[in-house]
């Protein structure tokens, strides 16, 4: 049965992911006569419906909390930690803005996923070429400048349910430099929902939106450690606690993965 639901998941989410994106590419088509902005909203708002219909399939329980803190207008950079590959579907379906996101090259070879993360605004970056990397890292901050949102991992690989690790050095260079305001993104219970036993389950997950940050207000010398020690500990505090939907009791992370 499990089995069966998991096929069932997976030729669901293929089929509509190809399906979308005739409408999507015409949304992008569009967008060069004077229809970028709300263009690119209809993208995000048929990216959003996708991301939500995956949940809903899942049968997964989310708690979400936050989503006040997020501005409705201007540059936002999400900085997030990163359990799993659900993760961007959970970010996807609750933020309630469009947003781009820094991605792994190697995607670059997916088909359907590739064109979908250029579709949504998101940079490929290749981490063993430095100075390639660069160029993805100022694209993104010349888009946050210029009022967009970004989605950033600075742990730069999947947890995969070990908990939160440290930043890599630099990650948070497109956060830092742009201005922008911060919104620390925390998740949970992502890496059960699939990867954790190769099975779909329905498993409680946890999307927190955290209080929002200003870079503006470190001391330029400063910024750069103080903003990525500020982040991890406020990120790694919301961590601690994991909200059994429905419940209102809190379980310590390391009870995170809760069978359905």
């Amino acid at each position: 049965m499990v089995f069966a639901k998991t096929a069932v998941i997976f030729g669901v989410t293929g089929l509509s992911m190809v399906l979308f994106i005739p409408a999507a590419l015409l949304c992008f088509a569009l967008s060069f006569f004077g229809l970028k902005k709300s263009m690119g909203f209809v993208v995000y708002k048929l990216a959003q419906a996708w991301a939500v219909m995956l949940v809903f399939l899942t049968g997964c329980s989310a708690t979400v909390t936050g989503r006040e803190n997020i501005p409705k207008k201007g540059g936002v950079c999400f900085v997030s930690n990163h359990v799993g590959i659900f993760d961007i579907i959970l970010a996807l379906a609750y933020a309630g803005r469009p947003f781009g996101f820094i991605a792994k090259k190697e995607l670059v070879f997916v088909p359907g996923v590739n064109i979908w993360i250029f579709l949504l605004g998101g940079l490929f970056i290749d981490r063993r070429r430095p100075r390639n990397a660069l160029k993805t890292i100022n694209l993104g901050i010349g888009r946050l400048r210029a009022g967009s949102a970004m989605l950033i991992f600075p742990e730069g690989t999947r947890s995969r349910g070990r908990g939160l690790a440290p930043f890599h050095p630099g990650s948070l260079k497109l956060a830092s430099q742009s201005g922008a305001v911060i919104v620390p993104l925390a998740i949970t219970g992502s890496y059960d929902v699939f990867e954790k036993t190769r099975r779909v389950r329905a498993v409680p997950v946890n999307v927190s939106f955290l209080s929002p940050v200003n870079p503006a207000e470190l001391a330029p010398q400063d910024r750069k450690q103080l903003l990525a020690d500020r982040l991890h500990d406020d990120i790694a505090r919301a961590l601690k606690t994991h909200i059994l939907p429905g419940t209102g009791q809190e379980k310590p992370l390391r009870e995170q993965a809760v069978r359905p």
